[in-house]
């Protein structure tokens, strides 16, 4: 593992605290020496500062009441009633979680959250652009010996789309090659990624020509999520689906 891989894997723990004083100081150390990696530390500072701010809510007593009524027994003996009625609500408690679990669990929401994360990082970030967009073909070469892979995005932007620029970002456990664009007063960030070892959604929702796609809306964003060979892309905003339906028909027709 190289001394970057090393450093980002506890650039999270580093921006909450959670290291030793010499695991700090390393870390620390490396970022005043590489820009890349210190790059990637200010954005995830910046989201897990935007994230730490979200309010927080209790469950309301009338859903409490509902999950209660469902799994307490309609009429309980009189030799374990007590019990039921006490272990009612922390059986409700659990059930909920499992709910949750059951919702937000999944390969396809995993995935999906993980692009309204780094989108998150696009906005939140103070300098999102790396490479500012003279063109496509000025944007890619960018990335040649900064990322595994090539990213095989030929659509320069237009004018309902403008390329503002691209960027080098995480995807999971892996980099990715970021490509922002606007439309109108939105910012609509394109990530690209190998797409080996990912749990990607058994079941599409939509299609791009001849590309299956999974489009999601999730925390206020409108996400799509699509393979082309070898390489995943994953479109996040919050412009209307229509509108993000668009874009990605126009980057997916190489």
């Amino acid at each position: 593992m190289s001394e970057c891989q090393a450093i980002r894997e506890q650039v999270l723990d580093f921006v909450r605290d959670r290291l030793s004083e010499p695991e700090r100081a390393r870390v620390a150390r490396h970022l005043e020496t590489c820009a890349e990696c210190s790059r990637i530390f200010e954005r995830e500072r910046a989201v897990d500062r935007a994230l730490g701010k979200r309010p927080t809510y209790a469950m309301p007593s009338s859903l409490r009441a509902r999950l209660a009524a469902q799994i307490a027994p309609a009429k309980p003996k009189r030799s374990w009633a007590r019990s039921a009625a006490i272990l009612a609500p922390s059986l409700a408690g659990a059930l909920l979680v499992l709910l949750l679990v059951r919702t937000w669990a999944t390969p396809n929401q995993e995935l999906i959250s993980e692009a309204v994360n780094d989108h998150l990082r696009v906005l939140y970030a103070e300098h999102p652009v790396e490479i500012e967009s003279g063109g496509i073909h000025q944007v890619k070469p960018w990335f040649t010996g900064r990322l595994d892979f090539a990213p095989a995005v030929t659509f320069s932007g237009d004018d309902e789309f403008p390329m503002l620029g691209g960027a080098v970002g995480l995807f999971v456990d892996r980099k990715a090659a970021t490509f922002i664009f606007k439309h109108k007063l939105h910012t609509i960030s394109l990530f690209v990624f190998r797409s080996d070892g990912l749990s990607w959604p058994l079941r599409h929702n939509g299609s791009l020509g001849p590309l299956a796609s999974t489009s999601s809306h999730v925390r206020g964003f409108n996400t799509l999520l699509w393979k082309d060979g070898d390489l995943g892309y994953a479109l996040v905003s919050d412009v209307d689906a229509s509108e993000l339906q668009r874009l990605a028909l126009k980057i997916s027709a190489h």
